[in-house]
């Protein structure tokens, strides 16, 4: 088991603490007896503070709460009390349908940015993670700098050098965001900005420049909510990884989500239940990987572009009219499609713009009509624009090993900085560091790989879903290197797949390149803020 840093705390912080969180020393816990809103505040301020949750509640939220009322809870024990209500419940009604309807925030720190990929798998949860664009990874926790000590590695021959490699990987960061930030503020006219949101917004772009050199060892704070069955299958996946930091970490949930929704999580560690599940899923990923392995492991990968749409429906415009005039009509839908097939251009658009709108803005979207169609994309980008894409779970996403293998991007600021030659070592050392531990640790070798190196995974959604994630993900704030992948993808859907009217009702995807990408959301905020103080 890995041996996380704990916190401490004052006896004072300690005695309110613990009347909220189910612990006060590890690094998965449990929010009780708090509102709904303080909870959600308290996870969405999470994404942006370099602090751990139990330390922004003690320093941001406590004095604004009424906590007389809670002075006789304890939430680090009382499980018996929870285990006898929960139980009554659950066999009275059944485990399943009850178990959506109780739902647990959890707080999830010290994970290693692997982990919080298989933490946000599940497509029923909702996430929110420490923003490497707002916080500054070149502090250090407990003395360290802050990323993921693999047991079995530092107690193995190659444990000096992990340690001394993300060192100096870690040293590359801190230095080159120093550089870079004193570059950009050099460069880019504060105009009539305020100090704070010129600092904050340039301070993030010179951020975004740097943040391929951390690794994938960089640890994160990840909030999640979700129902007591979607905690089932997060931890059912989990007790079946071939990573040994995604099984323990497993335990330390399943410990925590039990003082507070115990019955939901009883089959996960039965061996006749959960177990046999968790072994079902890890002997079927095993065997498919020897066959494919056997079967195209040695086959040469061939040249392909960054983005590459590779599947569509040709007939999706007339499907998506069809399917518009479904709820509005009694006829069949077969009969449907073939009236609108014989509709003439004019008639289309008309249908088209009524049921679209006038969208205001970009949150205003049409029906499920839209998720008639589907589009199915290869990607090849860096690890840090995919953990961006990876956020979107409403569509199906598949993703391949993380190795240095198909190179690396390096930003213009980098260069533009000065700064290209401390990059690229740093990228070198972090591919030296993967090929030494793979033979032995294979499964551990990702940690050492940089953001900035390329990996490639797939992506179908339908035009609803691209609708939401190309104009969000190409919006004026977006990290260049996503803003890009989503920009390619709504040109393709235009000219390659020939949806030019689905393409157009995209009207706020945003193609021009901000000089400072967080500047106009920052004077945003601080108008908010402003406008909260009169």
């Amino acid at each position: 088991m890995a041996v996380y840093v704990p916190e401490s705390f004052s006896p004072g912080e300690s005695d309110i603490l613990r009347r909220y969180f189910t612990n006060l020393d590890g690094p998965v816990f449990a929010l009780v007896n708090l509102p709904e809103v303080v909870k959600g505040a308290l996870f969405a301020r999470y994404s942006r503070s370099p602090k751990s949750l139990r330390r922004l509640f003690l320093d941001e939220f406590v004095g604004d709460l009424d906590i007389s009322g809670d002075l006789s809870v304890d939430a680090t024990v009382g499980l018996d009390r929870a285990e006898e209500l929960y139980e009554r419940v659950f066999f009275d009604y059944g485990d399943d349908s009850v178990a959506q309807l109780g739902g647990v925030h959890l707080a999830c720190e010290q994970a290693s940015n692997i982990l919080t990929k298989v933490l946000e798998w599940g497509r029923l949860m909702s996430y929110l993670e420490q923003s490497t664009r707002y916080i500054a990874y070149d502090s250090r926790l407990g003395g360290r700098y802050r990323y993921y000590r693999d047991p079995a590695v530092l107690a193995g021959p190659l444990g000096t050098r992990y340690v001394g490699d993300l060192d100096r990987i870690f040293d590359a960061y801190s230095q080159c965001a120093e550089l870079v930030t004193e570059h950009v503020r050099n460069s880019v006219d504060r105009g009539d900005s305020s100090e704070f949101v010129y600092r904050t917004a340039t301070k993030a772009k010179a951020l975004d420049a740097v943040r391929g050199i951390l690794p994938a060892a960089a640890t994160s704070n990840v909030g999640i909510y979700g129902t007591g069955q979607a905690f089932e299958a997060l931890l059912l996946r989990m007790r079946a990884s071939a990573l040994p930091e995604a099984r323990d970490y497993a335990d330390l949930m399943l410990h925590e989500l039990r003082k507070v929704i115990p019955s939901f999580l009883r089959r996960v560690d039965l061996p006749d239940r959960g177990g046999r599940w968790s072994e079902y899923l890890a002997s079927t990923r095993t065997d498919t990987s020897a066959i494919v392995n056997d079967l195209f492991g040695t086959s040469p990968v061939e040249v392909a572009p960054e983005v590459e749409l590779v599947d569509f429906d040709p007939d999706a415009e007339d499907k998506i009219l069809a399917a518009i005039c479904y709820s509005h009509s009694s006829l069949p839908e077969h009969q449907l499609i073939e009236k609108v097939r014989q509709l003439g251009i004019d008639e289309k658009v008309s249908l088209m713009r009524a049921y679209v709108g006038e969208r205001d803005n970009r949150r205003h979207k049409p029906g499920r009509a839209f998720e008639r169609s589907f589009y199915r994309f290869d990607v090849l980008s860096d690890y840090g624009a995919f953990r961006d894409m990876q956020r979107h779970r409403m569509l199906t996403i598949e993703w391949q090993r993380l190795t240095p293998n198909h190179g690396y991007t390096r930003p213009e600021l980098v260069d533009e900085a000065g700064v290209g030659d401390q990059f690229d070592e740093a990228m070198h050392r972090s591919a030296g560091l993967y090929d030494a531990l793979n033979p032995e640790f294979s499964e551990q070798a990702p940690y050492a790989v940089s953001m900035a190196y390329r990996m490639r995974y797939n992506m179908q959604f339908n035009a609803r879903e691209a609708m939401h994630m190309l104009e969000l993900r190409s919006s004026p704030q977006g990290h260049p290197s996503y803003r890009r992948v989503a920009l390619e993808m709504h040109r393709l859907i235009g000219e390659q797949a020939g949806h030019h009217a689905i393409a157009a009702t995209m009207n706020h995807m945003t193609n021009e390149a901000p000089e400072l990408e967080r500047l106009e959301a920052e004077r945003r905020a601080e108008a908010r803020r402003d406008a909260a103080e009169t």
